[in-house]
């Protein structure tokens, strides 16, 4: 959009809005599913995205990562994979709005290669900042990840129905390996706060 001064008829070029992005995470073979609404700046770049899915899902970022979009894989490039022939975009390089332009994109974030969390993302929207707002945020979600180190989605299955039973064999290892757990907590403003936390240290950080 442009304004044009009627005295001199000089076209002045209005600087683009800075978008936010809106995306649906969800844990994959996961049921009840453990899911989360977030919105996060369109010139993020995907290392950050990696930071706020590590505090939105609860994760303890331990693990590798990657980004899985199309036929490409974003992350932190390793001097070895090239002796695995695994080609790697360093996810620091790219942003949000030029990994996935539209509404409606899909991808897919893998966390800890072992137990292969595996996250479907979609691109819910793209809007204008409210200016109350502190971004990232996150809008909604349900449901507590499972432990790190758990053995995956299968054993994740075993380790809820351990912990149900008090006189299952395994119940009182486990208890004493992770202490109670509940599947269904989960806490909005916990998330955010975190999140706010992280990003203004960042912030700070970056200005100093």
């Amino acid at each position: 959009m442009a304004h044009i001064g009627a005295a001199k008829g000089v076209v002045i070029a209005r600087k683009r809005a800075r978008a936010v992005y809106q995306l649906k995470v969800t844990l994959q073979r996961i049921h009840p599913p453990v899911w989360r609404r977030i919105q996060v700046w369109e010139d993020a770049t995907l290392a950050q995205l990696h930071r706020v899915l590590q505090i939105v899902m609860g994760w303890e970022d331990c693990h590798l990562h990657q980004f899985e979009i199309g036929r490409r894989i974003y992350s932190v490039p390793d001097p070895d994979d090239d002796l695995y022939e695994r080609k790697v975009v360093d996810e620091s390089r790219v942003r949000l709005r030029e990994a996935f332009p539209r509404v409606g994109t899909q991808f897919e974030y893998l966390y800890d290669f072992g137990d292969s969390w595996r996250h479907g993302l979609v691109v819910e929207a793209i809007i204008l900042p409210d200016l109350g707002t502190e971004y990232p945020h996150c809008l909604a979600g349900e449901r507590r990840t499972p432990p790190e180190d758990v053995g995956g989605p299968s054993r994740y299955e075993d380790y809820l129905e351990a912990m149900a039973d008090p006189g299952h064999e395994e119940h009182e290892t486990l208890l004493r390996w992770r202490g109670p757990f509940d599947p269904e907590q989960f806490s909005l403003p916990a998330v955010n706060e975190q999140l706010q936390r992280k990003f203004r240290s960042a912030r700070r950080k970056q200005r100093s």
